[in-house]
């Protein structure tokens, strides 16, 4: 933890709460001057008292270390604010409807940041009969490879997950898609959208 977290977060969540020093260190059975300290980057708290510490603030230990105060403003669950965090360590993907704080392997992860389809992640859609069947002319080797397609549509998301040494393709039922993502695990996520059933 650095100063920021234990001073800035802690004493805004409390603050945001209403709280006044002791009335925080009462909750957490310690002293109005533990929390002082703490939030004036003095001391630290006890790693045993962070979860207690996070519940009364009303805020998840992973916000709590990670120094964010994060809140889904998403509340209508638009899927077009569909977010995807990839562990760099395992190749985990948890997939939120908006903001998150997301943790893997021990590794807090952003969101991944979609780029547009480029030359080499070209991203090809045909129509065959009510499915698009996505495809990439991409490398499918152990070292490099697309490791899934998504289709997102405003009912959710379809997810293929892909492996090395396999096809870089897929199909997706075309209702009502709106964008297709690829990742590749050297080059990130890339987002098209499909082309449009003509019938």
């Amino acid at each position: 933890m650095n100063r920021y977290i234990t001073g800035a977060v802690i004493r805004k969540l409390r603050e945001n709460k209403k709280m006044t020093q002791e009335e925080l260190a009462e909750k957490i059975f310690v002293s109005g001057k533990a929390v002082s300290k703490w939030e004036t980057g003095q001391g630290f708290p006890d790693i045993s008292l962070l979860e207690p510490l996070a519940g009364a603030l009303d805020i998840s230990v992973i916000e709590l270390l990670s120094g964010e105060d994060i809140r889904n403003r998403n509340r209508a669950a638009d899927m077009g604010r569909v977010q995807f965090y990839i562990c760099p360590v395992c190749g985990n993907v948890i997939q939120t409807i908006g903001e998150a704080v997301v943790s893997c392997c021990g590794v807090t992860l952003p969101p991944s940041d979609p780029e547009p389809a480029d030359d080499e992640h070209l991203i090809r859609t045909e129509i065959v009969e009510d499915e698009y069947y996505v495809t990439l002319d991409h490398p499918m080797t152990r070292d490099h490879y697309i490791s899934f397609l998504a289709a997102v549509s405003d009912q959710g998301v379809q997810f293929v997950k892909l492996y090395p040494e396999g096809n870089a393709g897929a199909r997706f039922k075309i209702d009502r898609v709106s964008r297709l993502y690829a990742y590749c695990n050297r080059h990130g996520l890339f987002q098209a959208k499909p082309v449009y059933d003509k019938r």
